[in-house]
């Protein structure tokens, strides 16, 4: 499941900031509902680490 910032987060955990070329670049801990903050670079995403 790809997230975009701004996406209301589905479940509470940490999430892999995934490039382009789908690479990690980082991770983030993002609780349940709130907002995915923004990515350091414009060609990222979220993927979760619990799907």
């Amino acid at each position: 499941m790809k997230l975009n910032c701004g996406d209301s987060c589905p479940k509470s955990g940490r999430y892999k900031v995934v490039d382009e070329n789908r690479r990690i670049v980082s991770s983030v801990f993002v609780r349940e509902g709130d907002k995915m903050p923004p990515t350091q670079r414009y060609d990222c995403h979220y993927e979760s680490e619990n799907f």
